[in-house]
């Protein structure tokens, strides 16, 4: 919208010229024209330069007067809408996301002192249950084990929706469980792709810092596109894009990666 373009023109004319196109544009062409892509080394180096940039236009641009978070938004290359092509999956960010996670755990028996023990906010497995039905959602995680699903059914309805159905396929349905909840509570992050085929991963605050904010970018998009299906990895993506809360969106030269 117009506030949006403002902000973005004033963000730019204080910062001076963009994000620089060289050596990005020329490699942007090669990519474009099917060439030889760059070693993974070189790659990365690529990849860490431009997300500095990007970041400090970013950070300079969070001007709301609070610790604004940054997230990057990627545009795949996917419909979203049919089966097989659905992104979804989780990972480990080096930082974390700079919040407290609460991670509930539906577990009986030595699975959920295990769960207990490695600092899970809610444990249970019918009691916990009810309390979901009752209206109790006061946590952004949730695992399972096997034995605890059938329990669990019931409040599918609830959970569903919200995206915290422990599920196989997502890697919530754990056997390890003190393993996960330490790295759900650790900073490891769930995403999925919206019906728009766009997936957007939190990195952070803009108090991070560049650098500890591009080491989770790169986390978070190698896994955002290691999760697509066989035949689009390798293809570029149609837009990737980093922003805070309130700031404009800073669009990356998305052929680098």
């Amino acid at each position: 919208d117009s506030s949006e373009q403002s902000m973005r023109a004033a963000c730019l004319r204080a910062l001076g010229p963009a994000l620089p196109r060289q050596p990005f544009a020329a490699l942007s062409s090669a990519a474009r024209r099917g060439r030889k892509k760059l070693d993974p080394a070189a790659a990365r180096v690529a990849q860490e330069a431009h997300l500095q940039e990007a970041l400090r236009l970013v950070r300079a641009c969070a001007v709301r007067g609070y610790d604004e978070g940054v997230s990057v938004d990627v545009h795949l290359n996917v419909d979203a809408k049919r089966t097989e092509e659905r992104v979804r999956g989780q990972v480990m960010l080096p930082h974390g996301q700079g919040k407290t996670v609460r991670v509930a755990v539906f577990a009986r028996g030595a699975d959920a002192d295990a769960a207990r023990a490695a600092g899970a906010d809610l444990v249970g497995a019918e009691e916990l249950v009810a309390e979901v039905m009752a209206g109790r959602l006061d946590f952004e995680r949730v695992l399972a084990t096997p034995d605890a699903l059938p329990a669990l059914a019931k409040a599918a309805r609830v959970l569903g929706p919200k995206g915290l159905m422990p599920n196989p396929k997502r890697g919530t349905v754990v056997t390890e469980v003190a393993a996960a909840v330490q790295q759900a509570k650790a900073g490891q992050v769930e995403f999925r792709a919206q019906n728009q085929g766009v997936v957007m991963v939190g990195l952070g605050k803009v108090s991070f810092g560049a650098d500890r904010l591009a080491d989770n970018a790169i986390a978070a998009l190698a896994a955002v596109l290691g999760a697509r299906p066989d035949r689009f990895r390798g293809k570029p993506v149609h837009r990737i894009t980093l922003s805070s809360t309130n700031g404009p969106g800073i669009d990356l030269d998305h052929y680098l990666w």
